[in-house]
């Protein structure tokens, strides 16, 4: 089930998800991951709503590339950079950040099986920094393209919006 179709698993993923952003934007990273996978970790569906709330998070940010991409005089350039601020080829970048990339691209082109699929691998497989390495990435490309998109007065998800502004 989609959790949009439960209001109440809808309203927990998106306080969480919110909480989370929340505290990325500030720079509170390891209590934006806490937030995420500590919290949903303890529910009865963990694994699941942490999946979920992953995948939302990605899906906002595809919609945001989207919108920035439509006739935007800027496009959007998928970047990633080293610990010197060096930029690195995709193909060179860690384990969970090319997780959290091709979950990205797979969003963007409308597969959501293959993002699914990504985020499936990371929760079965990856070591729990891995996980925090590509939740902690959708939560700031989600904090990025939300703030763009407000300098470019362009739509943000009302919970993103309300999150940001606290």
């Amino acid at each position: 089930m989609h959790p949009q179709q439960d209001p109440d698993r809808w309203a927990r993923l998106t306080a969480v998800a919110g909480q989370a952003l929340a505290a990325a934007k500030v720079g509170e990273d390891a209590v934006a991951v806490d937030l995420v996978t500590g919290y949903l970790s303890g529910s009865p569906e963990g694994n699941e709503e942490i999946r979920e709330l992953v995948l939302l998070l990605f899906s906002e940010c595809s919609d945001m590339v989207a919108a920035l991409g439509s006739g935007g005089a800027t496009p959007v350039k998928m970047q990633v950079f080293d610990e010197d601020g060096q930029e690195v080829p995709i193909d060179d970048a860690d384990p969970p950040v090319r997780t959290a990339i091709r979950t990205l691209l797979a969003e963007v082109h409308g597969d959501q099986e293959a993002a699914a699929e990504q985020i499936e691998i990371a929760l079965a497989n990856g070591q729990p920094q891995e996980l925090a390495t590509v939740v902690l990435q959708a939560l700031r490309w989600t904090v990025k393209l939300a703030l763009e998109c407000e300098v470019r007065d362009l739509a943000v998800a009302s919970w993103i919006e309300a999150a940001l502004d606290e």
